[in-house]
Parts: C-alpha cells; structure tokens; sequence
C-alpha cells in the first residue's frame, strides 16, 4: 500500500499589488481616430525594431545597450516614450525567455514518461500514481518514434536556451498562423490585415510620480480630458500647445473612479494605455497603477468565524460553509460557468461566478475562502495519460491561475481572506467521509461538494476524517473506546473502555462482580433485572 505524501501546511494568500480599471472612449471624431492611428502605428514600427535589436543582444544585455537603445528611440519619438518603449521589449523579451524554459521542462518531462513507458514490458498494468506499458508492439513502436521526435526536439530548443534566442512574434501567433486559414476563420484578407496592424500597434504610457496627473506622456485629467504628447515626427498634428493632441472625447471610470481621482489629483503614478478593438469598432482607454502590498491577516484570525471551501471543477464551483470547528451549515451551493468559446467570454464567466460566490460570502458573514493550490503543469502532459484526450482537455481548460489571480484580486474589496491549502486527497477524503453522512431526502450531495468540506476544513487545520457518531447507549461498554475522537497520545486509546460502576453505564455496584456487558444487568425482556426479582408476563391473547 503506498504511503501518504506529506501534506503542505495551509497559507493565506498575499493580497494584489496592482490593479487596473478600463472605459469606453465615445465619441471619438475621425481627426482623432486618424491622429491615434498614426501614433499608435508609428510606435508600433519603433516597438518592433526595439525588439529586434534586444534579441540580437540575448543573455549579454546590459546597461549600456539598454541607454543605447533608449538613445536611439528618443530621436525619433521622445525620451519618455523611448523609456516605455524600451521597458516594454525588455518584459516582453524576459516572458518569451520563461516560457521558453517551461517548453523545454515539459519536453523533458514527455521523455522521462516515454523512456519509462518504453522499458516496461507490453501489456503490464499501471497503477494510480505511474501508467504501465503500452497495449500493443504496434503502440509500443509508435512510441518509439515519438521519443526520437522530442528528443530532437529537446536538443534544439536546449541550444536556443544556451545561445538565448528567443522567437517573438508582436500581435501573436495565433493571429500570425489564421493567416493561412482565411476561410476556416471566416475572415477576409482585409479584415485579418486591419487586425493584425490594429495588435502591432503600441500607444502605452509609464506613469511617473510627481508628475502632473501622474502621467506626462499619456495625460488625463480629473475631468476626463484625455492629452497625448505625440512623438517628434508626428508633431505638426498637435492641436495643443507643447506638441500635444488634446482628444474630444472625455473619460469616466465608473469602476474605482473615485481610487483613480485621489491618485491623479496627489500626483501618483498611473499608467496608460489606448487599444482599438477592431471587431467592435471602439477604442479603449486602460488605466493600471500599483498600490503597496496588502497585508494578509494571521492564518488564525482568518479562521476566527469559519471558512468557505472551494472545490474548483471544470464548469462550476462547490461551495460548503463551515463553522470554526469545521462542521457544515446549511445546503452545498454550485456556482456554475461555460469556459467555452472565446477568451473574453471564458473570462467574463468566471468573474460572474466568483462575484456570485463573493456575495453569497459576505451574507453568510464569513472572513475567508478557503481554495486548493492547484498547478496542473505536470499533469497536462500527452505521455503520460496516454489516449485519455478528454480528460487532458478538461484539466487543460480548467483556468487554476486565472482563478486565483482573479479571486484573491476580487476578494480583498470585500474584505475576504484567501487560504490556499494542498489538494491532495481532498477528492477521495471528502467523498469518503462526508457524501453519505450528509445525503439524505432534501439534500442531494456529490463527490465535489465532499470536496468543498475536505477543502474547508483543511483550510480550518481540522483534519479531514469526520468525528464518529457515539455507540448506542446500551451498547457503549461493548463498542469500546471510540478511536476517531480520542488523541494520538491518549493513553488505552485502542483498548476497550473500562468498566465504570454506577447507574449511567448499568453495570454492577462494586463488590457485585457482575461484568458490565453481562446481560442480566441489563434490562432486558426474558432477563433478571438487576436487584429485581420479578419478570415481565406475556400479554394475554383474548380478554
């Protein structure tokens, strides 16, 4: 029998360091849209030979390249939009450096399960913790071939790591490959074009403490005025004193607009950014800025008044309030999603759920959420569950990151806590000790809802296993010492529970020498009854 895997100990989340809040820009005039076109077109060609140029220079980058770069940008735009858009390469060129590292762990993965796969004998059984050999000697070549494929695959993209070249591609590579299928995507040659210079497009502004409004490049004002400082070559379409272009439309945020007016009226910091949705047809304005880490309480005081515990599934989430002693209260409660579809509407879904499950917290007044610290990275692979393609794709959809991203960023404006805990065993646990006990005729429990409380009360530090109903009264001396309730030092902890004279347990006065389990101490029909003579008669059968 395999052992259990140690369990890691419970955290509260760290709270968000950023946050960022958007809104429509109306009534735009074609004076407008022409000049942001411009703009964003003529920074898009210096963000892609900036890109170029931090490739060439790989891993040997430093300051002095990075001043250089910088220098050479400023001629043809200005030195605070040079300095944005040298931060932007360099983030844009580390993220393609850490997925190209991710890439290469995954390929080292697939041929670790593959070599292992191979030295096992056809046909041998796997268990729940590593696959068996392959079905057939057909199988088993395929495989074979497939080993050699990635392991070339894995040298080549080991010297890239080495070298330090990086493949980028601005505007994405999703878009880049639905050039060549036009129709499957039904797009025309026009439409995918104007997509795809809209997405290369950059019109994107650091904020700057201290500054006016926090932002001189990209400037919006408390009453919505929105002021761009155009680039050098484009200066002679300002319509505002010092080169700048003052839009006609005015901005609101409805969402934390009140945040957002306290800090560019300080002064603060505050970062921009103008995208145009091409399929919609309307520009937007973003707005992010970083606030101070927020300080996550004590793991005890998150548990001062019970938790809720997440069970995170491939289309809803289940939910169980717990008390802080890790009992249930009330009904399971399902928070449903479709993850189908594009990515705006998968992220919209999920929004809408975790606001549903934050309401329903903040009625029932608990101060934290407790969820699984889930990381499928090394679960997804294709050689390990072999021909099992739909349960690859559902671990694969299942949006772990996001969730928590999202989650720990939405809950602390209601004031929530958010307890990670370790995920083993939550599944098979709960669904042992919990899905019976609690089923009944008007309420109907799943194996995902036993989850949620296994969650919950891990997240509590209560152990999983659910303390036993107490032995029938007249029973007790029989049943013995229940184990489940009585601590691991407690002495005779898997003895019989001695016998204790008196009325409550019915056993015999001492001296009597009458054992406790002895049925003639009891009262039972047929039986003496203790220090009583007399026995019960039959019931007459007729008058």
């Amino acid at each position: 029998m395999g052992q259990v895997r140690e369990l890691a100990a419970p955290f509260v989340v760290p709270g968000p360091t950023g946050v960022a809040v958007r809104d429509r820009l109306k009534h735009l005039t074609a004076e407008d849209e022409n000049v942001l076109r411009a703009v964003g077109a003529h920074l898009g060609r210096l963000a892609s030979k900036d890109l170029r140029a931090r490739c060439t220079d790989g891993p040997g980058h430093n300051g002095d390249r990075w001043a250089a770069r910088k220098r050479a940008l400023t001629a043809d735009s200005s030195s605070r939009w040079a300095g944005s858009l040298t931060k932007h390469t360099h983030n844009q060129w580390a993220l393609s450096r850490r997925c190209q590292l991710a890439h290469i762990r995954g390929l080292e993965a697939g041929v670790r399960m593959l070599r292992h796969r191979l030295s096992l004998p056809i046909g041998q059984r796997g268990s729940k913790r590593a696959p068996g050999g392959y079905r057939s000697r057909r199988e088993w070549h395929a495989k074979s071939r497939r080993l050699a494929c990635l392991e070339t695959r894995l040298e080549t993209a080991r010297a890239g790591w080495e070298a330090g070249q990086v493949r980028v591609v601005r505007g994405g590579k999703q878009l880049l490959v639905t050039r060549h299928h036009l129709a499957k995507a039904d797009l025309t040659e026009r439409e995918w074009r104007e997509r795809w210079e809209a997405e290369r497009w950059y019109l994107a502004a650091d904020g700057e403490s201290g500054k006016r409004y926090g932002n001189e490049t990209i400037r919006v004002a408390p009453d919505g005025a929105i002021s761009i400082k155009l680039p050098a070559p484009l200066a002679h379409l300002a319509n505002a004193p010092h080169g700048r272009y003052v839009l006609t439309t005015r901005v609101r945020f409805q969402h934390r607009g009140e945040e957002w007016a306290d800090r560019i009226t300080a002064d603060r910091a505050v970062a921009y950014r103008i995208h145009y949705d091409v399929q919609r047809g309307r520009w937007y304005l973003t707005a992010p800025w970083q606030h101070p880490v927020v300080q996550t309480i004590p793991l005890e005081a998150a548990r001062a008044r019970g938790m809720i515990g997440i069970d995170t599934n491939a289309d809803h989430f289940a939910a169980y309030q717990l008390d802080r002693h890790g009992n249930p209260v009330g009904d399971p409660h399902r928070f449903f999603f479709d993850l189908t579809g594009s990515t705006s509407h998968r992220d919209a879904q999920l929004r809408h759920a975790i606001t549903r499950l934050l309401h329903w917290a903040e009625r029932v007044g608990v101060t934290a959420i407790g969820i699984e610290n889930l990381d499928f990275t090394a679960e997804k692979s294709r050689e390990k569950h072999g021909g099992r393609k739909r349960f690859r794709q559902l671990i694969s959809g299942m949006p772990t990151a996001r969730l928590k991203n999202r989650l720990v960023s939405m809950a602390s404006q209601y004031g929530l806590a958010i307890v990670a805990v370790d995920p083993a065993y939550t599944s098979v646990w709960g669904a042992q000790h919990w899905q019976q006990p609690l089923t009944s005729a008007t309420r109907i429990m799943t194996r995902h809802d036993a989850a949620s409380i296994a969650i919950g009360r891990r997240a509590l530090g209560h152990p999983i296993r659910r303390r036993t109903a107490p032995p029938r009264h007249h029973q007790s001396d029989g049943a013995g010492h229940r184990t489940v309730q009585a601590a691991s030092g407690t002495p005779g902890r898997e003895e019989t529970r001695r016998c204790i004279p008196g009325p409550r347990t019915r056993c015999a006065p001492p001296g009597r020498g009458a054992k406790a389990g002895d049925q003639r101490t009891q009262h039972r029909s047929g039986h003496a009854a203790e220090q009583q003579s007399w026995q019960q008669d039959a019931l007459p059968l007729s008058p």
